[in-house]
């Protein structure tokens, strides 16, 4: 049972990143910037990685609930790590666009728009992920209709 409870954390912490003393949910999206950059060069990748960390958020984060002792506890951050995923999905990598999508979505994550903000008060995984993927929505699509409304040309 130890080792569930380990691997629970693991996760939801993604590698530990929720336990950094500030601000863990920024440091999460920043994790998420971090796997964008990796994986921008292979769209099969990036998207099979992105379905599997929201499978693995979705599996581990209403275990976590249940071990922190607390809803949606400030070092759960693998909801974060996967909406800055999503935000950057199926965009060009453009550092301003990077940039954009980080501040969008923190911005985003933190006043909760509708319905994320009804989402987040759910119980378990469902309201721990789904915030965030919302937001994560919101993002790319904010970004998408920038990019196809602006003279923006991505480098």
């Amino acid at each position: 049972m130890r080792i569930r409870e380990n691997l629970v954390r693991f996760i939801s912490t993604f590698c530990y990143v929720g336990y950094l003393p500030l601000v863990p949910g920024t440091f999460g999206s920043i994790a998420g910037l971090g796997l964008f950059y990796i994986l921008r060069n292979s769209p099969l990748l990036y998207i099979s990685s992105v379905i599997f960390i929201i499978a693995l958020g979705f599996a581990a984060c209403g275990e976590a609930e249940r071990i922190f002792r607390e809803k949606d506890a400030r070092c759960i951050v693998i909801d974060e790590v996967s909406g800055m995923l999503v935000s950057l999905a199926f965009l060009p990598y453009d550092i301003r666009l990077v940039i954009a999508a980080f501040v969008i979505f923190r911005i985003l994550d933190i006043t909760k728009p509708y319905p994320a903000g009804a989402i987040e008060k759910l119980k378990g995984s469902i309201g721990i992920m789904g915030d965030d993927l919302t937001v994560g929505v919101y993002t790319n699509i904010i970004l998408q209709l920038f990019l196809r409304l602006t003279v923006f040309k991505a480098s």
